[in-house]
């Protein structure tokens, strides 16, 4: 298990869980060193006092807060310590929501949530499955760093994830970045429909960082004295403030989707734009139109024949009796 960052308790209600914090990523990202071109003599960064120039060690450095210019007021650890901070040393949850009320950008660090000792794992387990059945995440209250934070609780293979939240006030609003009014051809907005669908993934978990192994393969190259590795990629870049034909990017874009997942295109499967489909429907839709009429026009000619038909037999079938009785009358004078 990673080393703990943090232990305290998870409080809900009257419950108490006894837990420690790990951070629930990891980052592999390759980092870089400077050094001086001339010697290879490595950079380094220290903290200097600016009056005296003195390079000074962690111990004889305290924190402040700037007010005025030239006017710093200190702050010592233990008046922070002091101070009536009643998330302290617990992860006080104040409110049980829908994960969907929650938005992304406010989420932040994710860490797990261990049990700290065997007396926790059944209120640990208790507070899992409550979440797991209710289908709601948990909304906490923390302090680390001296700092009140807003975090959430969720579950995750049957652990306890806290991801720290940003504080409402911090969220910037995108109103002034939202480009304005545009207008948009509603055969566009199909298309862009159907690249995601055919874009949609189950799992996303087969992604790499790409960038990474290329860096790892040009490094191990450069330490073994070997030829540098190719450049990959290659794609060219679209010029700068060129007018984008935006459908024919959007059918460019299905096609390649479709191929990149092995799917028929072309005369074979589905290779239509949307213009051709549209016409092509319209034309289907204008010849059923034309067929019903014709049937109309056939069912009304039938129905009037056979209106006909049925008049002139009960014409005839009605002139019989009066024939007959002319008949009986000569017979009898």
């Amino acid at each position: 298990m990673p080393r703990p960052l943090w232990t305290g308790a998870i409080s809900f209600g009257l419950v108490t869980i006894p837990i420690k914090v790990v951070s629930a990523t990891e980052n592999h990202s390759i980092s870089f060193h400077q050094y001086h071109l001339e010697d290879m003599g490595r950079i380094r960064t220290r903290k200097v006092c600016e009056l005296d120039g003195e390079v000074l060690s962690q111990d004889e450095i305290g924190k402040g807060y700037e007010i005025a210019k030239d006017r710093t007021v200190p702050v010592t650890d233990e008046e922070l310590d002091r101070m009536p901070l009643p998330t302290a040393k617990a992860i006080e949850i104040v409110a049980f929501v829908d994960a969907d009320q929650v938005d992304p950008v406010r989420i932040s660090d994710s860490y797990y949530l261990a049990t700290d000792g065997q007396v926790a794992a059944k209120p640990y387990t208790l507070l899992r499955k409550a979440l797991e059945r209710s289908d709601k995440v948990a909304v906490a209250k923390f302090a680390w760093h001296n700092r009140e934070r807003l975090g959430l609780l969720r579950v995750r293979d049957n652990a306890i994830v806290l991801h720290s939240m940003r504080w409402p006030d911090e969220i910037r609003s995108p109103e002034s970045l939202a480009p304005g009014d545009v207008e948009l051809d509603e055969d566009e907005i199909e298309r862009a429909v159907q690249l995601t669908d055919t874009m949609a993934l189950d799992d996303i978990s087969g992604f790499r960082d790409r960038y990474r192994d290329a860096l790892e393969e040009l490094i191990a190259a450069k330490s073994e004295g070997k030829e540098l590795p190719e450049p990959r990629g290659g794609e060219e870049e679209e010029e700068s403030g060129k007018v984008m034909d935006l459908m024919a990017a959007l059918n460019a874009s299905v096609k390649a989707a479709k191929e990149t997942r092995g799917e028929a295109t072309g005369a074979e499967g589905e290779h239509a734009t949307v213009h051709e489909m549209t016409s092509g429907t319209r034309k289907r839709a204008a010849k059923k139109t034309a067929a019903k009429k014709t049937t109309a026009k056939k069912t009304t000619a039938r129905s009037a024949a056979a209106g006909k038909t049925t008049a002139g037999k009960t014409g005839k079938t009605a002139g019989k009796p009066a024939r007959k009785a002319a008949a009986r009358k000569r017979t009898a004078s």
